[in-house]
């Protein structure tokens, strides 16, 4: 608690004072053309990553970057947050963001792992395929926990579009989704490229969006 009580301070007397128009700025509203959904892990920092300021993601986090589909049971935090990105901040992206060495896959490839914690065995349904590539059982391993991750990405893409409001604004052309695989151990970002199903390099996308503007 004390790192944390110095890192305020810094905050308060060094560095708002440079951002003070900013920060005044963002009192008056929030207009972020992003809503980014990853896992609560302590290792990914979206802002930092994405090299972004304040205001300009609307993050969506818990374990496993898991978006409940729509209906299936009473509405909780991860669709009021879908539902206010899309129907009042009226953002034109969403993100879903895996990463590397994800624990709650890995719960989810053993469940001995997570025996003893109910509320996270109750929590990974929302991360089951039946007859796809995530389910319970698998063995761990660097290439099957990454193939799990990948699909689970796809997976609450999916879950994505069972929100009306996603839909809509998705066939209307006004909001993208995307899904993206960060590993931590290199900092590398791999996209979804949703006509083939695979994950490639971000560089590759911009190379590509560059070429055809």
């Amino acid at each position: 608690m004390r790192q944390l009580l110095h890192g305020v301070r810094i905050f308060q007397h060094r560095v708002f004072p440079t951002r003070r128009t900013q920060f005044e700025a963002l009192a008056k509203g929030q207009a972020p053309a992003t809503l980014f959904i990853t896992c609560s892990d302590s290792r990914i920092v979206p802002e930092l990553v994405t090299q972004t300021s304040p205001g300009e993601l609307f993050v969506l986090r818990n374990a496993g970057n898991l978006v409940p589909p729509f209906g299936e049971s009473e509405p909780g935090g991860e669709a009021a947050t879908i539902e206010f990105a899309i129907g009042v901040l009226k953002v034109r992206d969403v993100i879903v963001c895996g990463h590397s060495d994800c624990g709650a896959i890995k719960g989810l490839l053993d469940p001995e792992l997570v025996a003893e914690l109910p509320s996270v065995r109750g929590w990974l349904k929302h991360a089951e395929q039946n007859g796809g590539a995530i389910s319970r059982g698998h063995k761990l391993g660097e290439a099957p926990l990454s193939a799990a991750i990948e699909s689970n990405v796809k997976l609450q893409l999916a879950h994505l579009r069972t929100y009306p409001q996603v839909a809509e604004a998705e066939a209307r052309g006004e909001l993208n989704l995307y899904g993206w695989f960060y590993r931590l151990e290199t900092g590398e970002v791999t996209a979804l490229h949703e006509e083939t199903g695979e994950f490639v390099s971000i560089l590759h996308i911009l190379t590509r969006e560059s070429s055809v503007a």
